[in-house]
């Protein structure tokens, strides 16, 4: 192809393109179909076909050539197709031969071959006779299993054997008949078993009606097991931590085994529920028997919650308040393990109604209980009600406010009890010192009330320094503490301790405080027995700190914290008051007293002319009274105390004398009467420096002393007594001698003093008519008073 192309036309280009394209698509094995397409789109059908020619003619060319290349090969080949000719023909011939010779054979095998089908034919028939036989067998042997079950009470395995004969075999019995007859039987026997567990659960209703009281009991009783597990685990912590202070012990925190136990609770059985239960879900009536439990249940919560109103509520609290705790109890089980026979809306819907009327029948109860013990018993068991009910889940604080709104109610019950013991006790003491010959009444009386710093048991017979009353008062005081940090135990109050405080404050003050006013206002006591009042309400007020630990404790705050600034209770400063009260009322008292000696006074005789040598009688008695209540006083007064007491009653007797006086019943008085004062004054002076120092008031240091009570009238009598009289005038002497003295009430004694005596010769006396130097000294002091004025 080495020739040189020629010049072509666009036409023959276009032809040669196609002849390309196709010579390339045949030599590739390529689908033609693009180029025929092509070839006819633009109109060239017969450059396509020329094409095709022209390949189909080399084609030929190279098959010929292929041909004279592989001719002896071909040749070859041929002659070998021929010997297998040969070689078939031969074996069709032997095939022929076998052939007959195996029709002759199968003759005598197509005999047997026809014996054979009808034995499978007979073969047949007994199969299905013994398939028949073998599905009633099977039918009837079920059946007999039902009534064997259903007489054993095995209604569930009975229940799996219906169903079984109902999905896997009923469909299959060939006999009518049997087929009828388990069709009619299967209904009655669910029937009948419905019957009978329905018949187990009414009787179960009915034993857990009776049986809940002892469910509630016993799980409430095991509530208080493990409160009082938690209180003694409480006071051994707080022991643990004051022995920490005071030094590490080893025994402090022991193990004690004796507490460590399993919780106990009264098991009841279920059985009869879950088998019920299980049953009718199984009869697929499961939504119709629990619409029947809970009715059922609901019924029985209504009858429970119907009280009795011929039993008194205290009697029956207890049984009222167990048989709420164990119904739900049993529901809070059902509602654990019985899967889907209740829910909890369902459960709490009747807790909630049930809580209702328990919380509104308790407030109701509680306002018609008039003591605080009633009151105290049933919050117990209530709250061990809410502690009991709140470990299975239920929510117990509209029971816990029920009690928290009754707490003021309960205050008042059990401050109005402590009232009337404290009046009692009050009314029953001689406030005498009281004599203990005991050591078990020492424990019990002062000891136990820690009234005494020293813990050892003194000498015996031991007289203490308070009455009867501060013993039995302090208990009946820790009792009400005792009482008040119960009721607020296990409720909603977190800090208990200063709602307790606060209780015992109004306590002390309202109570013992006015009782002790009372008392001391009451004017009937004598005056040893105002003495002992001081002495037990001093002995009170520093018990306080004692009420406040012991509510300390009981609450469970650290002594550490009581320390604090305004911890203190303001009682004690009510307390410091009345005990002031108390001073001023033994003062009152001893005053009166002495008034009643002072009247003595009216019967002296001041215008004598006889020198007296000897005290008057009044001073006699009021020395003797004025020792009786120093000695008392002394024993048990604080000596700030006794010398406000002493000092005031020396005072008094002071302006009692001054007072009769300056009186109308003295018209005259003569200087013999002056002198009878002035013997009286150097008794009561002596008996005043002497107490003074023998009751070791002097160790005080005062400014003043007993003496100085008696300054005003021992001022005066100096000043009648003198002869220099005129000087009290004089501004310096006045200030040193006669400070005390006023010279209006001088001047009214000088207007009836008179130096002579007013009797008929009285002129002719051994004075000779000369008037002494006293009388002189009187007069210009009467004259410059009445100037002075």
């Amino acid at each position: 192809m080495t020739a040189q192309t020629k010049k072509r036309s666009p036409v023959e280009s276009g032809d040669a393109a196609i002849g390309t394209a196709l010579v390339g698509f045949v030599s590739n094995n390529e689908d033609l179909g693009p180029i025929v397409r092509h070839a006819f789109e633009s109109g060239r059908p017969e450059a396509l076909f020329h094409n095709l020619r022209g390949i189909a003619k080399r084609k030929e060319v190279e098959i010929e050539e292929l041909c004279r290349l592989h001719y002896e090969e071909f040749i070859l080949a041929v002659d070998e197709l021929r010997g297998v000719l040969v070689d078939a023909d031969e074996l069709k011939g032997a095939l022929s031969g076998e052939n007959l010779r195996l029709q002759e054979v199968a003759s005598a095998l197509l005999l047997k071959l026809d014996e054979l089908l009808e034995l499978y034919a007979v073969n047949k028939n007994v199969g299905e006779a013994l398939a028949t036989l073998k599905i009633c067998l099977q039918v009837t042997s079920l059946c007999q299993a039902c009534n064997r079950d259903i007489a054993q009470g095995k209604f569930h395995t009975v229940l799996k054997t219906l169903e079984l004969i109902e999905k896997d075999h009923l469909q299959n019995i060939p006999l009518k008949l049997l087929k009828n007859v388990v069709q009619k039987k299967i209904p009655m026997m669910k029937l009948y078993i419905e019957k009978e567990v329905s018949g187990e659960f009414n009787e179960w209703l009915v034993y857990i009606r009776k049986f809940a009281m002892e469910i509630g009991q016993a799980s409430i009783r095991q509530a208080s097991l493990d409160r009082q597990k938690d209180e003694r685990m409480r006071a051994w912590q707080r022991e643990a931590e004051e022995c920490s202070r005071g030094g590490f012990d080893e025994h402090a925190y022991a193990l004690d085994l004796e507490y460590i136990d399993e919780e106990s609770t009264l098991e009841f059985d279920l059985t009869p529920v879950y088998r019920a239960y299980n049953i009718h879900i199984s009869l697929g009536l499961g939504d119709k028997f629990r619409e029947y439990y809970y009715s059922n249940r609901l019924m029985q919560l209504n009858l429970d919650m119907q009280i009795s109103t011929t039993q008194p509520f205290l009697e029956s609290h207890q049984h009222f308040l167990a048989q709420v705790a164990g119904f739900f109890i049993v529901e809070n089980r059902v509602l654990r393990t019985a899967e889907g026979l209740l829910s909890e809306s369902q459960v709490d819907t009747m807790w909630e109604t049930s809580i209702s009327k328990v919380t509104s029948f308790l407030e109701e109860q509680f306002a018609r209980m008039d003591a605080a013990n009633h009151h105290l018993l049933v919050k117990d068991y209530v709250s061990l009600l809410a502690a009991t009910m709140k470990k299975y889940g239920y929510q117990v604080t509209s029971l816990l406010e029920v009690l928290d709104k009754n707490r003021d109610r309960y205050h008042e019950l059990l401050v109005s009890d402590c009232r009337k013991q404290i009046q009692g006790v009050f009314a029953k003491d001689s406030y005498e010192r009281m004599v203990i010959d005991k050591e078990n009444e020492y424990n019990m009386n002062v000891a136990a009330c820690q009234l005494e710093p020293i813990h050892a048991v003194p000498d015996l017979p031991y007289v203490a320094p308070f009455s009867s009353s501060v013993p039995s008062a302090c208990r009946i005081i820790r009792s009400f503490i005792e009482d008040l940090v119960s009721y607020l135990s296990y409720g909603v109050v977190v800090n208990s301790y200063d709602v307790v405080k606060g209780y015992l404050d109004k306590l002390l003050i309202e109570v013992l405080n006015d009782g002790l006013l009372k008392l001391i206002h009451n004017g009937s006591l004598e005056i040893a027995q105002l003495v002992q009042i001081a002495g037990n309400i001093a002995i009170l007020e520093r018990s306080c700190d004692m009420f406040l630990l012991h509510a300390a404790q009981l609450c469970g705050l650290p002594k550490r914290l009581l320390g604090k600034p305004h911890s203190g209770l303001t009682a004690r400063a009510v307390l410091k008051a009345s005990q002031n009260a108390a001073f001023n009322g033994l003062i009152t008292s001893a005053n009166s007293r002495i008034d009643e000696f002072m009247l003595l006074l009216t019967s002296i005789d001041w215008t004598t002319e006889e020198t007296p040598e000897h005290a008057n009688d009044y001073m006699n008695e009021v020395l003797i009274y004025l020792d009786m209540v120093v000695s008392t006083a002394q024993q048990i007064l604080p000596r700030e105390a006794l010398f406000k007491v002493i000092s005031g009653s020396l005072s008094h007797i002071s302006d009692s004398i001054i007072t009769v006086l300056l009186s109308d019943r003295v018209k005259r008085l003569s200087i013999n009467a002056v002198v009878g004062i002035d013997i009286d004054l150097k008794q009561l002076e002596e008996f005043a420096e002497d107490r003074f120092h023998t009751t070791g008031l002097s160790a005080l240091k005062k400014e003043t002393n007993f003496k100085d009570c008696l300054v005003e009238i021992r001022q005066l009598t100096n000043l009648l007594l003198s002869n220099h009289a005129e000087s009290f005038m004089n501004a310096v002497i006045r200030e040193k001698s006669y400070a005390s003295l006023d010279h209006k009430k001088v001047a009214i004694i000088c207007d009836k003093f008179r130096d002579a005596p007013d009797s008929l010769f009285g002129s002719l006396s051994s004075r000779n008519m000369v008037q002494s130097a006293r009388k002189k000294s009187l007069d210009v002091l009467k004259r410059r008073l009445k100037d002075f004025s």
